[in-house]
């Protein structure tokens, strides 16, 4: 039998950042064989994965990920039991290569995605050996994936709680690489976490959404005592101030309220001699 040695189970725990016993127990069972005793552990990580299955995830993190094209994009949402796991550099880097497999395989559900292919073995097997590695339970919560042909900006807060993607059509490619373009797209997309809008258009908030708002907006007219001609002006006004309060586009800027989003992007657009304008934006707030 080979000889266990101390550095040798410091290099194994190196290699895996498994706690040094079962380094130790791991290399004993390969007889002293460091690839071998890899093997061992993964097998121990998928048993400890299993039982550790039924923990709750409260915590965890959002990711955000765009191909180097600007054209392909997803959001994903990573829980762990803890907040210690969950705002570590590693976990948040391990949810953000899983956004980037939802960007590059684009699965229709969750059980696609564990089989998509991930550094030469599966998402699931993954997912199992950060389970070991963290000795946390982790779910992938969930998952979307966009492509335009335009060109898609992410956001991230700093808390790793909010992220967001938001597309844009430009109309030249090389504009869309300007610090122009660029500084704009960015202050959008913090926009989206700060003010939390319900679409980038008003045509694109739901039926469901405008039909609530009138309700609310006619029921208070309704109350003021007022003429029927008038309350029905009252109503629309409210309405077309709950658009300019939420609708991305015609929100004020945060950081110059004499504009809005809109008119901002008018104002890029003949900086740069080019068009540009927002089309749509998608938005994961932890929990939600």
């Amino acid at each position: 039998m080979a000889q266990v040695t101390a550095a040798l189970v410091k290099q194994l725990r190196e290699m895996t950042d498994s706690p040094m016993m079962e380094c130790k127990k791991a290399l004993v069972e390969a007889d002293g064989d460091i690839e071998k005793a890899v093997d061992v552990l993964r097998t121990m990580g998928l048993a400890k994965a299993v039982k550790r299955a039924g923990r709750d995830t409260n915590e965890g993190t959002i990711a955000a990920y765009i191909s180097e094209d600007g054209k392909t994009g997803a959001l994903l949402e990573l829980t762990c039991e803890t907040d210690f796991v969950g705002t570590n550099a590693k976990f948040r880097a391990f949810a953000e290569s899983l956004a980037k497999v939802v960007a590059e395989v684009k699965p229709a559900n969750l059980e696609e995605l564990l089989a998509a292919p991930m550094n030469g073995k599966t998402v699931d097997e993954e997912l199992k050996e950060n389970i070991h590695v963290f000795g946390e339970n982790q779910k992938i919560n969930r998952f979307q994936f966009v492509t335009t042909e335009g060109t898609l900006v992410k956001y991230i807060h700093h808390d790793g709680k909010h992220a967001d993607i938001v597309e844009f059509t430009v109309e030249d490619a090389d504009a869309a690489k300007a610090d122009a373009f660029l500084n704009f797209a960015r202050d959008v997309a913090m926009q989206v976490i700060a003010m939390n809008p319900v679409a980038a258009k008003r045509e694109d908030v739901s039926s469901e959404v405008v039909d609530h708002e009138v309700e609310i907006a006619k029921a208070q007219a309704a109350n003021s005592g007022k003429p029927e001609a008038i309350q029905e002006k009252m109503a629309l006004g409210k309405l077309e101030k709950f658009f300019k309060e939420n609708v991305l586009g015609e929100q004020a800027y945060v950081k110059d309220g004499s504009v809005s989003i809109n008119e901002l992007a008018e104002k890029v657009s003949k900086e740069l001699g080019k068009k540009v304008e927002l089309v749509d934006f998608i938005r994961y707030n932890f929990g939600e």
